[in-house]
């Protein structure tokens, strides 16, 4: 779709993205303490510009289509203590242990190839999904939990989480989370606010469906397709016990992406690391 075409909400939402870093997102939490969303025409927080969203077809409409009405799946009972900080790394893995992490999927021209490097390799990765691509491609998640990853929950729609009312954040977790249970037969235990920008009512909301809050330690921006050699780089240089690696598997021209996997994956192998998950508790 061109920039032309896009909704004057749709690019002020935009601009206000790329206002987000993965730092910025964490100090959102002090700053939007009850999860009141910002004043229309307010300045956007300064940082590090995270992931925009780029549209896929068919449908033409993805990304644009109205928030749905329908009533959120049940919910379980929250689990105390909520969360005031996701986290950003899982030291208790192993000194030996990384997490690989893909967001935005899962995408037909992309995840497939993640998927069987992957499996060469036996290795293990979380893949935080957009509910409305998991929806269109359930085959993919299906093979995700065949192979031992993690599937966790990434939202419907990839919205700006900090401007939802709770009820909107429960609407986008929730059918999210409940695509997942439908495919899989059990509920995600993690998720990852888009952009990482979250607030106390998402730590709520999630702490009510039983999931536990996810970040990242090394960004790879790859979203920004620097080249592949660029991001085998930065996720080399970053690599490091306990650490969880962001990459992306759709939302835009991922073949750098997939192309990077291939080399950075058999390298960290052979560095000594482990590359594995969380385990199911």
């Amino acid at each position: 779709m061109k920039h032309d075409q896009i909704p004057a909400g749709r690019r002020t939402l935009l601009r206000l993205a790329l206002g987000l870093g993965a730092a910025t997102a964490v100090h959102m939490i002090a700053a939007d303490p009850a999860g009141t969303p910002p004043r229309p025409g307010g300045e956007p927080p300064k940082g590090v510009a995270g992931p925009p969203r780029s549209a896929r077809t068919p449908p033409a409409g993805y990304r644009l289509r109205p928030m749905t009405s329908h009533a959120p799946p049940r919910f379980r009972p929250e689990a105390p203590p909520v969360r005031t900080r996701p986290f950003e790394e899982l030291p208790d893995l192993g000194h030996d242990a990384m997490v690989l992490s893909f967001d935005d999927g899962p995408d037909p021209s992309y995840t497939p190839d993640i998927l069987v490097t992957l499996r060469r390799y036996g290795v293990r990765a979380m893949f935080f999904v957009c509910g409305e691509m998991a929806e269109d491609n359930p085959d993919l998640l299906r093979e995700m939990a065949a192979d031992g990853h993690v599937v966790g929950n990434h939202s419907w729609s990839h919205p700006l989480i900090p401007t939802l009312s709770r009820r909107a954040i429960r609407a986008e977790l929730g059918r999210t989370s409940d695509v997942i249970e439908r495919t899989l037969g059990d509920a995600p235990l993690w998720y990852r606010a888009p952009y990482g920008a979250w607030n106390r009512n998402s730590f709520e909301i999630g702490a009510s469906m039983g999931m536990e809050p996810m970040a990242w330690t090394v960004d790879s921006l790859d979203w920004t397709t620097p080249g592949t050699s660029t991001i085998v780089r930065r996720i080399r240089k970053g690599a490091a016990p306990g650490v969880v690696v962001l990459s992306h598997d759709a939302g835009g021209d991922r073949s750098q992406s997939v192309a990077a996997l291939r080399r950075y994956l058999p390298a960290l192998i052979e560095d000594g690391y482990r590359l594995t998950v969380p385990r199911r508790t």
